[in-house]
């Protein structure tokens, strides 16, 4: 099961935070400084799985991440999980962010959050994987999109 999924950039600052299960708010400001001090100091070129921290579970759970331009995008899942099938997820979850946002930046994270979270619900819910069809899941955020637009018209015509 999927444990946490976090989004920082090369600084460690927080782009996405999303937990699936409870930790007190100070407590995931310490995970998500463990995880980056953890992550970031390691080559491009090593393995992108380790244990977890020590605050998250320690050897139970996994860290599994992929570095993309000024991004990290990490999950945290317990031994249930497969690793390459989790970093083929952080594929899809980056590629779909690519289509939906024509070539993803940082500041797209920022700006659209909404769109953001919406397109993550669509892929992992609760910490189980719902998705991994990226022409589905694309599909599902147009009808959104187009959901959204015709609810605006509808406002500005009442008006």
């Amino acid at each position: 099961m999927i444990k946490a999924i976090l989004i920082f950039n090369n600084h460690g600052k927080p782009r996405l935070i999303r937990f699936y299960q409870y930790f007190a708010e100070d407590m995931q400001q310490q995970i998500i400084r463990e995880t980056f001090h953890l992550v970031s100091k390691r080559d491009d070129n090593v393995c992108n799985f380790l244990e977890g921290g020590s605050l998250i579970g320690g050897s139970d759970y996994k860290l599994i991440y992929r570095h993309y331009a000024t991004l990290y995008f990490v999950f945290c899942v317990d031994s249930s999980e497969s690793e390459l099938g989790i970093l083929d997820l952080i594929q899809v979850f980056v590629e779909t962010l690519d289509k939906c946002f024509e070539n993803v930046c940082e500041l797209d994270l920022i700006f659209h959050m909404d769109k953001v979270h919406y397109i993550l619900q669509e892929v992992v819910m609760g910490g189980m994987v719902l998705e991994t069809n990226m022409n589905e899941i694309v599909a599902q955020v147009e009808v959104q999109n187009r959901m959204e637009k015709s609810e605006v018209s509808d406002v500005k015509q009442g008006l």
